[in-house]
């Protein structure tokens, strides 16, 4: 069993945690640091990306295709809102650009790296990708590991989203985001020069009909060109929009890079054996296995099967890779077999050969699954995230600092009921470590990541299992050891319902957190930050989306949704109200999927 990303493993704690519940390997999230990397390889077998998109939200923690367009990226339909234009109320981002839009994830040479951590799989993503890349990407890291140079040109020719980058196990690099260009940027290959009213690139590269190319003006895409003719020294584009010097051009589809690239195909060498007797059923010998038709061959009463057709049959290899090669051919008496009957054979032996080939190596796993029942027990307790729980009225509250690595005792010890550390989704686990000092003014922690459940036990601290650990479902909440759960705020009213219990809390009302942000999306000019709390991200409709800064070892950033949750109490379960996005009142308020309707 493969642990997928979307459970965020990230630090020693998820790893531990993997193992225990029997998992053979994890996919780590992308955020997770080298030094982590090495600590998690050595407890378990750890696959990590390295080539491929990166999501804006730390893995497994993005609501907000859910909660903007009822499009859940838990769910497999994330409709990217990261994408799309916005700015930030911060000097040098107010204009509107790809804030939130990262470059395309590529290692490299790098990879050495990661091979000195222990990692045991590279993963390459390659669903929703045009065959053509895939093959350059493969190629370049299969090159990398024989000790050869990647050809990075045709790599970046084939898919380029932000001149890449070489992602967050390796720290914030200046590629890291892709703020002017969104899609598709290609290889830098020239500028345009204006001569006679024609659109020259000087290059001493070569170029033929059906070759594209991208137009950046000033770092921010302006339109696109094609190749037109070549002339000495370079070629003639034609735009599709006006183009002045100086206009930097990038090529995104090289013709005959991609008839080489889709030219590679990568064959299964299969020998196969037959014997046709007349009056025994056929028997055929098909890469190492043996398959059996189902009825004796009848006595031929004008032509019998032949060498030939049984050959020229099995040639066909209806788009398997197959490279099939024929050793005994053995034809006994005159046995007939009409052409039908022989393709139909052909097609059911490659079946269960496909079958045997998929299932290689594979085991059937007894899990023991628990189905409870519905808990007649009701919770009527109120929980509050906040950053200051002084104040507060509620069962518990649960503190949410600007900076974890202080004493808070400060802002809690005037709260009467049981306080929780706030934990997000990510953290190192040099981070975990550092704070354990700071916990003492606590009863427990509230964590966002399935890590807390051995860290609280670790530190000897109650857990609160947040909204975070997206439990939708009566088997992962039997299976959450914690002393309190939230159910995931992309169910319904209706459906928290069915859980009941007397530790069992719904998101009912306050800020609603769409994301967790790893990096800096000011792009670390540290210099010139005003490190406020509170930002405002602001698309293009005009919505007004709060985006709250703190800190850990770095600054980490939580986008909250436009609206603020309207208060829906749960039917049986506690009620959870998070008042940590800065924002107490507001005219917008949204029901989120409370009663599967958005606004």
């Amino acid at each position: 069993m493969h642990l997928s990303t979307q459970a965020g493993v990230c630090n020693e704690y998820g790893a531990k945690l993997a193992k225990e519940f029997g998992f053979s390997r994890v996919i780590l999230s992308r955020e997770t640091n080298l030094g982590d990397i090495n600590k998690i390889a050595e407890i378990i077998e750890t696959e990590v990306f390295i080539q491929g998109a990166l999501c804006t939200c730390f893995s497994g923690q993005c609501y907000m295709s859910s909660f903007i367009g009822r499009n859940s990226g838990n769910r497999g339909m994330c409709k990217q809102p990261c994408r799309k234009l916005y700015s930030i109320d911060r000097d040098g981002f107010t204009d509107l650009a790809y804030r939130l839009s990262l470059s395309d994830l590529c290692v490299g040479e790098k990879i050495q790296d990661l091979i000195k951590a222990g990692v045991t799989s590279f993963k390459i993503e390659g669903r929703m990708r045009r065959p053509e890349y895939v093959a350059a990407a493969v190629q370049f890291y299969r090159d990398i590991l024989d000790g050869k140079e990647g050809d990075l040109s045709s790599l970046k020719r084939t898919y380029n989203l932000g001149n890449y980058t070489n992602g967050l196990a390796f720290g914030q690099d200046e590629n890291f985001i892709s703020s002017a260009v969104q899609g598709h940027l290609g290889e830098f290959i020239g500028v345009i020069c204006v001569k006679n009213g024609n659109y020259v690139c000087h290059s001493t590269s070569q170029f033929v009909k059906g070759d594209g190319f991208k137009v950046l003006r000033g770092g921010k895409e302006v339109g696109g060109a094609a190749f037109a003719e070549s002339i000495k020294g370079g070629f003639i584009v034609s735009g599709d929009i006006k183009l002045k010097n100086g206009d930097k051009l990038f090529i995104t589809t090289d013709v005959e890079l991609n008839k080489r690239l889709l030219s590679k195909k990568r064959y299964k060498d299969v020998e196969i054996s037959a014997s046709f007797v007349e009056g025994e059923a056929p028997r055929v010998t098909f890469g190492g296995f043996i398959f059996n038709g189902d009825t004796p061959l009848a006595k031929a009463e004008s032509r019998a099967l032949t060498k030939d057709d049984i050959i020229s049959c099995f040639k066909k290899v209806d788009g398997r890779p197959f490279n099939v090669s024929f050793k005994n051919i053995e034809i006994s008496g005159n046995p007939y077999l009409g052409m039908s009957s022989l393709n139909a054979l052909r097609r059911d032996i490659y079946r269960k050969y496909d079958g045997i080939l998929f299932n290689k190596g594979g085991r059937n796993i007894e899990i023991p699954l628990v189905f409870p029942e519905k808990s007649t027990n009701t919770n009527s307790k109120k929980a509050v995230i906040s950053s200051d729980l002084n104040g507060i009225s509620a069962d518990i509250g649960i503190y949410k600092p600007f900076e974890y690595f202080k004493d808070h005792t400060a802002f809690v010890d005037k709260f009467e009921g049981e306080k929780f550390i706030y934990l997000p989704p990510y953290m190192s686990g040099e981070e975990l470590e550092k704070l354990k000092p700071y916990l003492s003014p606590f009863d427990g922690v509230y964590c966002e990541g399935t890590y807390g459940l051995l860290y609280a036990r670790e530190v000897n601290k109650k857990l609160f299992a947040g909204v975070g650990f997206n439990i939708t479902n009566s088997v992962s909440a039997s299976y959450c050891s914690a002393d309190y759960i939230c159910i995931s705020k992309e169910l319904t009213v209706k459906e928290a319902a069915r859980f009941g219990g007397e530790n069992t809390f719904y998101l009912s009302g306050g800020g609603i957190k769409l994301m967790d942000i790893i990096y800096c999306p000011f792009s670390k000019t540290c210099s010139t930050c005003d490190r406020r709390q509170f930002y405002t991200l602001t698309d293009g409709e005009g919505r007004k989306f709060p985006l709250r800064r703190y800190s850990t070892s770095s600054c980490r950033f939580e986008l909250y949704n436009c609206a603020l949750l309207k208060c829906v109490e749960g039917d049986g379960v506690g009620n959870l109200y998070d008042y940590s996005n800065g924002i107490i009142q507001s005219e917008n308020i949204t029901k989120g999927h409370t009663q599967l309707s958005v606004k």
